[in-house]
């Protein structure tokens, strides 16, 4: 399945890369979609199976996850600073 980040940084998301939560995989950085909002100008694209799930951000730099279904955005993760 596909997924979206979205980050409070660049930093942020060149973070996610190099540190991807266990099971993500095919990372790339490109920007953020129209439909998504951003505080930074990058995204990153991975996949990972449908049972992925993300509760905590420990490095505070994710804004949200949304999961592509059905070519609608589904968030699965939102942070609480958003």
């Amino acid at each position: 399945m596909k997924y979206i980040a979205t980050f409070y940084s660049h930093f942020g998301a060149i973070r996610f890369k190099r540190e991807a939560p266990e099971g993500v995989t095919n990372i790339e950085l490109r920007p953020v979609p129209r439909d998504l909002s951003s505080s930074c100008g990058t995204s990153a694209s991975f996949e990972a199976d449908e049972s992925f799930t993300f509760t905590d951000d420990p490095t505070g730099e994710i804004e949200q996850i949304v999961a592509i279904m059905d070519g609608e955005y589904r968030t699965i993760f939102e942070s609480p600073n958003r």
